[in-house]
């Protein structure tokens, strides 16, 4: 199996134990210098990030599908619809309310690792799916 095929199926097994909610398997498979781009501010590198990253958020039940991928050398893109339940998002109350959203994520993989993840997804759809309205700001006098 090429290094392309093994970092696709990588990045498939993340996101699947995303899913799973698999906060130690996940670190497993995190370089130590790991970086996310697009995550919570101040989030710590390495292993110790993905923790971070799973306590900035309350239970989830959620599902990550992957609708395409892409690889080259040792970057994979995915394009993914994620279904979940959760509590809250962003402060807004969405228990029992199903949402719905498109991501797409860079992972960089080096050796078997994960060592950067950039991840670009439709937060602001998701917050509307969960009723939150857009008010125009006032102008200061």
């Amino acid at each position: 199996m090429s290094v392309i095929e093994k970092n696709k199926e990588l990045a498939q097994l993340w996101l699947q134990l995303v899913s799973e909610g698999k906060i130690e398997e996940l670190c497993a498979l995190t370089h130590p210098e790991w970086k996310m781009y697009g995550g919570p501010p101040v989030m710590p590198s390495g292993p110790d990030g993905i923790r971070f990253l799973f306590g900035t958020f309350d239970h989830v039940d959620q599902l990550w599908e992957v609708n395409l991928m892409l690889a080259e050398g040792d970057l994979v893109a995915v394009r993914a619809t994620n279904t979940c339940l959760q509590n809250s998002f962003f402060g807004i109350p969405a228990q029992g309310k199903q949402q719905v959203f498109t991501s797409t994520f860079i992972f960089h993989i080096v050796d078997g690792l994960m060592i950067q993840t950039w991840r670009n997804a439709d937060d602001l759809g998701r917050v509307l799916q969960l009723g939150a309205k857009l008010v125009p700001a006032t102008a200061e006098v």
